[in-house]
């Protein structure tokens, strides 16, 4: 299952819209992802598992990468 998670950069700043970031993953849960993640110094927003359709959209990005956790 391919997933976007929306991120800030920095964890200690309060969440600002425009400096909301994407990471595409491929991973079984979101718990997963949350657990492989932890090692990175982010600020997890929000967790969506992409359906098909969505997937297709996301496809045509140009910073459109799958990172296998």
């Amino acid at each position: 299952m391919i997933y976007k998670v929306l991120y800030q950069e920095n964890p200690e700043e309060v969440p600002i819209r425009e400096r909301t970031q994407a990471l595409y993953v491929e991973a079984e849960s979101e718990q997963m992802i949350r657990r492989k993640l932890s090692d990175r110094n982010i600020n997890i927003e929000h967790i969506v598992l992409l359906n098909e359709n969505h997937l297709e959209y996301e496809k045509r990005q140009e910073n459109f990468e799958v990172e296998k956790l």
